[in-house]
């Protein structure tokens, strides 16, 4: 009869699976496979596949499950998020590194994110300032690609790996578990981000 393990808590789990209980990794790797599936679904905006993604993500749990330590990390779950999207974004990062890609293949700050429902631009979730209002402008492909291309020339490095991140609906201090970053630093990051795409857009 098989065990259920639904009455002990992850990281109790955890305790039981360093012990040799070599199943509990099946039962958590199943438990927390939507929480991949979620990820690699905000990921996507970053343009890689999906079953990449959450091939990638199910790595990233892997390793949660292999270094969590009860004593030093938060919970279970908050550390298995962590590793999830650092896995995805490393992932994606080194394909990027690896293709080249050029300028216009890279995710449209303008592109929009729920095709056929309610569409809504991703620059618009930047939310610079009231004024701006991304459905009333007609941008034809030509400026689009000057914007993007200017938006690509101001940005630092740091700064552009906060508006990939950003752009998936993370917070600032998400973003900087995945970055490995100080929180003060990664914030100013995205203020200095927000301003000088403004002034690109004014």
């Amino acid at each position: 009869m098989k065990e259920d393990y639904t009455t002990s808590t992850d990281e109790e789990l955890i305790l039981r699976l360093r012990d040799g209980e070599a199943e509990i990794t099946e039962y958590l790797m199943n438990k927390y496979k939507n929480l991949v599936r979620m990820k690699a679904s905000s990921m996507f905006i970053l343009g890689a596949d999906t079953e990449d993604l959450i091939q990638e993500g199910m790595i990233g749990l892997f390793k949660a499950l292999r270094d969590y330590d009860a004593g030093r990390d938060a919970s279970f779950a908050t550390f298995a998020n962590l590793c999830v999207l650092r896995q995805m974004y490393t992932a994606v990062e080194a394909a990027k590194r690896q293709k080249h890609i050029p300028l216009n293949t890279y995710t449209s700050l303008f592109a929009t994110t729920n095709a056929g429902e309610d569409e809504n631009y991703l620059v618009d979730s930047l939310k610079m300032h009231e004024e701006f209002n991304p459905e009333e402008m007609v941008i034809d492909e030509e400026n689009r690609h000057v914007l993007e291309e200017a938006i690509e020339q101001v940005l630092s490095p740091l700064e552009k790996q906060v508006l990939d991140l950003y752009m998936t609906g993370m917070n600032y201090v998400e973003i900087a578990k995945v970055l490995g970053r100080d929180e003060k630093s990664v914030d100013n990051a995205l203020h200095r981000m927000k301003s000088k795409i403004k002034r690109v857009l004014a």
